[in-house]
Order: C-alpha cells, then sequence, then structure tokens
C-alpha cells in the first residue's frame, strides 16, 4: 500500500497527527524537490526524487521503494490534478491510500468568497490553454488550475480574443504560505508580470462580452466553423447529436468529418468525452483542428485517413457519426465496434446511399428520417424561401443484453 499524503504550502506543520505519523514512520518518501527539502536526513529514510519524465520512469521508482513503508507526498489535494490521480489510474485503486490536504481549490474559493456551486474548475495542467474556451460565459466563475509563470498573460490574451476584455483575472500564489500573494486586474490592462511559480488564475466573466457567446446547446451558427462547404446545417446537426446523446466520459468516432462540426460539438457536451475525428483531406484535416482549438476542444484526435482503413485500430465507442462515405463494410464495422448501448448515426445525400441505409436497417433495426431545411433568401426585391438538399437520417441503438449489463458490472 502506497500512502500518498497531501501537504500544504506551508509545509509539513500544515499535515495533522496521523499525516505526519506517515511520514515520520515511512522507510521511503517520494516527492518532488520542494517537498523532500521538507525533510531531514535520517538513518533508516530514502528520500526518493520523482524522475523526469515521470511516466516512463514511475513503475521503476517504485519497484527499487521496495516492500518497506512508502510514502508520496503531493500538493493540497492529491486527487485535484495531482499525483494521486496518476498513481491510481497506474497501479489500480486497491494499491493507494489518499490522504487529501486543503486543495489550491477550497482555497481559492476561501480567498475569493465564492460558493463551490456558483464556480466551477478548469484545469489548464498539461492542457493547451485553448481549452479554456469552451466554459467561457457570460458571468461565469470559473478556478483555472495552471501551469507556467506565463500562464496568467495567455489567459488574458484569450480572454480578449473572445470578446471578454473587461472580465477580472485574479492570480493568488503559494496558497497557504505565509509568501501568499495576490494581483488582480482586468483582462484588457493586464501588464504580462510573471506569476509565482505556485499559482491559479481565478476568472469573473464579464456579463456582458464583446460578441455573442457560444452556447453548449448542439447546433452552432454555420459561422462559428471555418469550412468550405461541407458542414452540416445547424439543424441536421442538431438532430444528429440528439440521436447520439452524448454522456459524460463518452468516446466517439466523427467519420468523413468535413470541418468536423459534429464531433466538437459532442466534444463540448462535457470535459472528459473523447472525440476521434476521421477525414481523408488534409486541408479539411487541418481545418477540424482549427476548428477544435477555436471552440475550446482541442483534445479532439484527427486522424488523415480513410475511415474504413483506420476504424479498427480506434478505441471502442459509445457513438459513431457517419457524416459521408458510408458504405456496407464501413458500417458494419461501426456496428460491431459500438459497446452495448451505443449510438449509430448516418447521413446520406445521395440516392444510393438512401439505398443502402434502407438495407442496413432492414437488418438492424433502428429510425429513418429525410431532413429537409429551408431557409429565407431574396428574389429580386423579394423573398422566398431556398431549400438545401434533403438528408436522409437513419439512426439506431445497440442493444444492452442481460449478459453485456452483467460483464460490465
Amino acid at each position: 500500500m502506497i500512502e500518498v499524503v497531501g501537504v500544504g504550502a506551508s509545509g509539513l506543520e500544515s499535515l495533522g497527527p496521523d499525516g505526519r505519523r506517515l511520514v515520520d514512520e515511512a522507510e521511503v518518501v517520494v516527492g518532488g524537490e520542494r517537498h523532500l527539502a521538507m525533510l531531514g536526513v535520517r538513518p533508516g529514510r530514502r528520500l526518493v526524487p520523482w524522475p523526469s519524465p515521470l511516466l516512463p520512469g514511475l513503475r521503476r521508482v517504485l519497484d527499487d521503494a521496495g516492500a518497506g513503508r512508502v510514502v508520496v507526498l503531493a500538493s493540497g489535494d492529491p486527487l485535484v490534478s495531482g499525483i494521486g490521480s496518476t498513481l491510481v489510474r497506474e497501479l489500480g485503486a486497491a494499491a493507494v491510500r489518499i490522504h487529501p490536504g486543503v486543495s489550491s481549490v477550497a482555497l481559492a474559493r476561501a480567498r475569493m468568497h465564492w460558493a463551490a456551486e456558483d464556480s466551477d474548475v478548469v484545469t489548464l495542467v498539461g492542457r493547451d490553454v485553448d481549452r479554456l474556451r469552451r466554459d467561457l460565459a457570460p458571468r461565469a466563475r470559473l478556478v483555472v488550475l495552471t501551469s507556467g509563470d506565463d500562464a496568467p498573460a495567455r489567459i488574458a490574451s484569450l480572454l480578449v480574443e473572445e470578446g471578454y476584455a473587461g472580465s477580472r483575472l485574479t492570480v493568488l500564489g503559494d496558497l497557504g504560505s505565509p509568501a501568499e500573494s495576490r494581483i488582480d486586474g482586468l483582462a484588457a490592462s493586464w501588464d504580462g508580470r510573471p506569476a509565482p511559480r505556485l499559482h491559479l488564475v481565478c476568472v469573473e466573466c464579464e456579463p456582458r462580452p464583446a460578441r455573442s457567446a457560444r452556447s453548449l446547446v448542439p447546433g452552432l451558427d454555420e459561422t462559428a466553423y471555418d469550412h468550405d462547404g461541407q458542414l452540416t446545417k445547424r439543424v441536421v446537426r442538431a438532430a444528429a447529436l440528439a440521436h447520439l446523446a452524448p454522456q459524460p466520459g463518452d468516446v466517439m468516432w466523427d467519420l468523413g468529418a468535413g470541418a468536423g462540426s459534429v464531433g466538437i460539438e459532442f466534444a463540448r457536451q462535457h470535459p472528459r468525452n473523447e472525440v476521434h475525428t476521421v477525414e481523408r483531406d488534409p486541408e479539411r484535416a487541418e481545418r477540424v483542428r482549427r476548428n477544435a482549438r477555436a471552440l475550446g476542444v482541442p483534445g479532439v484526435r484527427v486522424v488523415e485517413a480513410a475511415s474504413i482503413d483506420v476504424v479498427a485500430g480506434l478505441p471502442r465507442p459509445d457513438a459513431v457519426f457517419v457524416g459521408g462515405g458510408a458504405t456496407g463494410p464501413l458500417l458494419d464495422a461501426c456496428w460491431a465496434a459500438l459497446v452495448p448501448g451505443g449510438r449509430l448515426v448516418v447521413h446520406g445525400v445521395t440516392v444510393e446511399t438512401e439505398v443502402l441505409l434502407h438495407e442496413v436497417r432492414a437488418r438492424l433495426g433502428g429510425s429513418m428520417s429525410r431532413i429537409a431545411v429551408e431557409d429565407l433568401d431574396t428574389i429580386g426585391s423579394l423573398h422566398g424561401w431556398k431549400p438545401a438538399r434533403s438528408i436522409v437520417q437513419w439512426s439506431v441503438e445497440r442493444p444492452v443484453t442481460q449478459t453485456d449489463s452483467e460483464t460490465d458490472a
């Protein structure tokens, strides 16, 4: 059993009696340089720094620790973007016991007088700053976990770019220590000074941004995307996502992605959603990457290939959208890969694809709809309706059998 002890910025004095006893009785203490510096040299106790890079050397360090009493020192709550989450993931919950301290998030909310239910946590640790775009909204209160002393400047620049120049930024450094600091300012006038090495950023988004806020409801306006005409119209896109039914943590395939709108909006539904986009055209694939970053989901994975060539190597999906290039073998592969309860949605615009979808529906079931959208357009000095090409939509859910449920449980 590895004991993971959360330490506050004030050092070992932040520990309660049980945490201090664990550290004092440990034969091996593993941690970062800052944490190990809190401990003196003592016979019978080894101090082991984390390897760099961490993951490749993690097991070696723990194996070298042997079977003695091992304590890992972490900052605050080890499960808030901390080493505790990594150890549980790599070693399993049965091998790790967590002893949390007060998290930096809790201290930040206390300093800002923000209720937990009225604010959200966004982590940029090890992530692209574009991830923040998804969470911007009028009047939002965000506690942003950061890395790098230039993080506040990058956040301020992003806020200005998104139309939130009047938002208030508060940089809280070394929370809970005698050296605790606070810097307040506006995004528009942020001076770019380096932040303390240990810091986070609290953002109060202004109530009236300079441009329309983007909703998380499926069906963003077409102007939100860079595209070459291969873009699922917002009404049709919303219908597809209704059938794809995103749930937190879902894995989704977006095949024949075009501009990537369906996969991007699936990813925007929850930060834990995992989207794999497949697009064979290199220019369109790069466009998907740009759209994903601009809309706050830079983690969308883009694969440049024909869908049928790569689906066997993708993680098993909870949802699949085929927006173009549907063939019998591809749909069979998607159906076979779906988890029980998984959803498959296919769009077709040609008669040949419609015939294929009728054949597949006859075998697998599901529902079919023809979606026709007409937009108001000018006819000289008057107005009339301009129809877009109709879309045939087939959607189906893989049955959840009793055996599947028992196996999953």
